[in-house]
């Protein structure tokens, strides 16, 4: 209970009421939470960026932050055949030495000593602003234009880093020579040829070395502005999501800057409009850490502080795997296919760089079936969808034309509009391409399948409980998801290993039996390399949730084989020994 205020004689001396003691007290208790909330707040974010987010500007294309501990390097070879190995060193060892080898340095004896936890590797866009007033001495580059690359390492000895950077080694070629930049002394060569390295110290705590001396300049300009990847909308922000303890790797996709980039290309020419709706995203971004049995891919992507473009929170996928067998090969789910195709449409209509066009699907479905894409099937196909392989297992006297078959179930918002618009389909298959549409009842469920006219079994439909229809198209695997199975995908080992589950609710996964896939069906090339990467994987998971209104999640997760440790060759002609740590930054002579 607060004491009154009294008044007292003038000639004794007023002490302070317990009412205004206590206010104060509390003020100052409060100002001290609210400073400390600040300032921890602010060295969270600032421990979630990247190394060198505050000098990399904001224009830069994309950023990948390394680990130099040689631990997990040596982790990361455990991974794979040897084949992946000898790719991923192939790769490694140009990186290492373009900056270092190539120019006589050792990471190990030069730069491991007082260097950071990790480096930062930064392609910058082409610089489209006019150039700089005073021009820079001796450098004939013609890369002003071309994309450029700069490296940011993080001083842990400032009075190491100096020392080498004070002194650089001799060049084979031009010598090294110094100019001045906003009070920071930049170190650059002057050679006839090749690259144009440029170097300078910034407070002494990052070494800031670029191929391109006036991108040493935009560096400088970036951090001593503020305009760095670090002030990017959304940047840091949804870093935050993703952050790991000690990851392996950070990586960054400016999108709207990569869409400009591209769209300026002969060959991949994207029409305004796609363009226009791509400046609606901002960032693409990842954190990969190393697990026991394989790497792990936390990323997450947000939209353009100033677009007008919201996404719908509306997590409410992951119930479909417990629908399917334990020996499905594949799966792919999502909360609401409706939504996914809208969301598509807005990015790929018009691009041709989309894998399927819209125009072209919408005119496929129409020209075969007679329907509406999104009138007669997607106006109910508002929750919860899958599209699965499962393998058959055939018995005497069935067809072995299909291997698997091809199941989609989805969660039907309006079962009449959705069973008006399957009774179309199955007149069309009827009447147009003479399939015998054959009723038939499985464990009390009525089906529906469709007779080839050369008398095979092609597809199967009908309903589930909870009013979700299924087709299956190849391979008659109807007995394993009517009755619900009771060893189901989502009770596997493969499946709870691979998949993340962090992400909880979710609006969808994917599951992948790599290995199984492989030994029993071809698989579509995809990417360069294919064939190589997935010999050394044994299963992909991910999952995918909305964030916010503004960003969505990815966790994903590699199972990978283990291949024993295998070390990054020396540049030198003697091959290293066994015992040789795997670091990409290992440099010239090592053993």
């Amino acid at each position: 209970m607060a004491l009154p205020v009294v008044s007292v004689p003038m000639k004794k001396k007023k002490k302070p009421s317990l009412v205004l003691t206590l206010s104060v007290a509390g003020l100052l208790i409060g100002v001290g939470s609210a400073a400390y909330w600040f300032l921890t707040q602010g060295q969270r974010f600032s421990r979630d960026l990247p190394v060198g987010a505050n000098i990399i500007p904001q224009d830069a294309l994309f950023t990948v932050s390394l680990t130099t501990d040689p631990k997990q390097w040596q982790k990361l070879h455990e991974f794979g055949t040897k084949e992946t190995q000898a790719e991923l060193n192939k790769n490694l060892v140009q990186l290492r030495d373009r900056f270092l080898t190539s120019n006589g340095y050792d990471f190990e004896k030069d730069i491991q000593p007082w260097v950071g936890e990790e480096v930062t590797l930064a392609i910058l866009a082409p610089e489209t602003s006019k150039p700089t007033l005073k021009p820079v001495a001796t450098n004939k580059d013609a890369a002003g234009s071309q994309q450029s690359m700069v490296m940011v390492l993080p001083v842990k000895n400032p009075e190491m880093a100096k020392s080498i950077w004070a002194q650089p080694k001799p060049l084979k070629q031009g010598k090294w020579i110094d100019r001045t930049y906003q009070g920071f002394t930049i170190k650059q060569t002057d050679r006839q040829a090749g690259e144009h390295l440029s170097a300078t110290l910034i407070d002494r705590r990052f070494l800031v070395i670029t191929d391109n001396p006036k991108n040493t300049e935009r560096a400088i300009d970036a951090y001593k502005s503020k305009a760095s990847l670090a002030t990017t909308g959304g940047f840091a922000e949804n870093m935050a999501k993703i952050s790991s303890y000690q990851p392996f790797a950070q990586f960054y996709v400016n999108v709207p800057t990569a869409a400009k980039i591209a769209t300026a290309s002969p060959s991949r020419h994207l029409p305004a409009q796609v363009l226009a709706q791509l400046q609606n995203n901002q960032g693409l971004a990842g954190t990969i850490t190393l697990e026991p049995e394989g790497i792990s891919l936390k990323g997450v992507s947000w939209l353009n502080p100033n677009s007008q473009r919201v996404l719908a929170v509306d997590n409410k996928a992951g119930k479909m795997q417990n629908r399917l067998p334990a020996e499905t090969l594949m799966m792919l789910s999502g909360g609401n296919l409706q939504r996914l195709w809208g969301d598509y449409v807005l990015t790929s209509q018009g691009n041709p760089l989309s894998p399927i066009a819209p125009e072209q699907l919408r005119g496929g479905v129409k020209s075969l079936t007679n329907l509406d894409l999104d009138r007669d099937l997607l106006s109910w196909m508002k929750g919860e969808f899958s599209v699965s392989v499962i393998p058959s297992s055939p018995k005497d006297g069935s067809p072995e034309n299909f291997r698997a078959g091809l199941v989609f179930m989805v969660q039907a918002s309006d079962r009449k509009l959705a069973e008006a618009s399957i009774e179309k389909l199955d007149d069309v298959m009827q009447n147009q391409y003479q399939f015998q549409i054959q009723s038939r009842t499985v464990a009390g469920q009525p089906i529906i399948n469709w007779i080839a006219p050369y008398g095979t079994l092609t597809a199967t439909h009908g309903w589930l409980d909870e009013n979700i229809a299924f087709f299956i198209l190849g391979a008659p695997v109807m007995d394993k998801i009517f009755p619900k199975p009771n060893n189901t995908l989502a009770n596997t080992l493969a499946f709870q290993q691979t998949v993340p589950t962090e992400l909880n609710p979710n609006n969808g996964q994917f599951f992948l039996d790599v290995e199984r896939t492989t030994k029993n069906f071809p698989i579509p090339r995809l990417f360069s390399n294919q064939k190589t990467l997935l010999a050394a994987t044994r299963s992909i998971g991910v999952t995918a949730a909305v964030s916010d209104n503004r960003s969505n999640r990815y966790d994903i997760f590699f199972a990978l084989k283990k291949a024993g440790n295998s070390a990054i060759p020396s540049s030198s002609n003697n091959a290293p020994t066994p015992t040789a740590t795997p670091s990409p930054w290992r440099g010239r002579g090592e053993r």
